[in-house]
């Protein structure tokens, strides 16, 4: 009997997400009874504001939710869109240069699809979210990793991505604020970096899921507002996920200019149609609605953001910037490597994080989820009480009494 044709090899060479695989790991372990303390997802853990659900709710009581509606998303969502855009990345876009899409993470895959073509390279800032260089893959480009440590607050600079930028350099990813660093680029910074890639024609994919989750003045200045002649070359990724607490409502979308979003809206029109009416209209609810809620939620993630960078800057070998943004904290735990703890020896960020999960019962993502070893990925999006325990648990581990 011949043998079955083979899987894909694309598909086979796409890792799973490794946050997702941390946090799911955290997850059983919690539900076999186990104490584990995780700073693995980045999701907040409020609930959704009422008001929000209340508009989902009555949306439901709506049978034009029931049936199809443009593939691109619906009208009077895509202008509370353009609003926001306006509001608070300076572009000024119709509706017919948006797209809605399931979350964040599908817009990203739909502008790596619009903007990449094989063998082209993409110019990837690290540390860099794990989703990124598999997106660019299926896309059929070729990552190409610019490192800034901790010593640049995670901040390539223009010098470093002209080194690596060749005559197949044809994409930058740009995040600010990052996942997974939470360092926000200066205004001054961001114009370099817009200004440079105009000078080369290079598109901007620029991931702004983060840009209202800043602290201490600090403002994230959007590319397309720093350098408004970069509109033409960039799409600009954002969703209601993180900062009104809705990862579950799968509500993102991209902006761009008009011919790739074409492209963009052609392939969304084949591969999901229209995002879920009623999640719609809870995103229309909270762009529109009252912000007091997510101005309370920001708040509180700042408070946060201070005690767990004021306790893991405790720890004797742990380095850690002061994150601007997002709900991530990325010590430098490479003063914990090349050592034993506990009669075991790690000499990487991945055996360190699984010694803290078996010894401290505490779930972090390690560095080489999101670029080399030598670090780690915790999120502070967690109750305050146990984002306390859990680096005291550390604190402990390491010998800080």
């Amino acid at each position: 009997m011949t043998e079955r044709a083979p899987l894909s090899r694309k598909l086979s060479a796409i890792a799973e997400s490794a946050t997702l695989k941390v946090d799911a790991k955290a997850k059983a372990l919690q539900a076999a009874g186990r104490p584990v303390i995780s700073y693995a997802a980045g999701e907040p853990d409020f609930a959704t504001p009422q008001f929000i659900v209340d508009a989902a709710a009555h949306a439901l009581h709506d049978p034009a939710n029931y049936r199809y509606t443009p593939a691109a998303g619906l009208a009077v969502l895509r202008e509370a869109i353009a609003a926001k855009t306006l509001r608070d990345s300076g572009l000024e876009v119709t509706a017919s240069q948006i797209i809605v899409t399931n979350g964040g993470k599908q817009a990203v895959y739909q502008a790596f699809q619009a903007v990449v073509n094989p063998g082209d390279e993409v110019l990837l800032p690290a540390p860099y979210w794990t989703t990124y260089p598999e997106a660019i893959a299926l896309a059929d480009g070729i990552p190409v990793e610019v490192f800034a440590g901790a010593d640049q607050d995670y901040k390539v600079t223009v010098d470093q991505l002209e080194a690596a930028r060749t005559d197949k350099t044809t994409v930058l990813v740009f995040v600010s604020p990052s996942n997974p660093t939470g360092s926000v680029y200066t205004p001054e910074e961001t114009k370099a970096i817009g200004e440079w890639a105009l000078a080369h024609g290079i598109w901007v994919v620029s991931d702004e899921i983060y840009q209202n989750l800043v602290y201490e003045g600090a403002r994230a200045v959007s590319i397309v507002d720093a350098v408004p002649e970069l509109a033409g070359q960039t799409i600009l990724v954002n969703g209601v996920a993180k900062t009104y607490a809705m990862t579950g409502w799968r509500v993102g979308w991209m902006v761009g200019p008009a011919d790739a979003i074409k492209l963009a809206g052609n392939l969304q029109s084949h591969l999901s149609s229209n995002v879920n009416n009623v999640a719609q209209r809870a995103a229309l609810a909270a762009l529109t609605g009252p912000q007091t809620e997510a101005e309370d939620m920001r708040q509180a993630f700042d408070r946060r953001r201070r005690l767990i960078v004021s306790e893991l800057a405790k720890i004797p070998g742990v380095t850690v910037p002061n994150p601007l943004g997002a709900f991530y904290v990325y010590p430098d735990v490479t003063g914990l490597l090349g050592r034993e703890w506990n009669g075991t020896r790690v000499d990487t960020s991945l055996e360190l994080a699984d010694l803290i999960l078996d010894q401290a019962e505490v779930a972090v993502v390690p560095g080489e989820a999101f670029g080399p070893s030598g670090y780690l990925r915790l999120s502070y999006a967690l109750g305050d009480d146990q984002l306390l325990e859990g680096v005291q648990r550390l604190q402990k581990l390491f010998g800080l009494d």
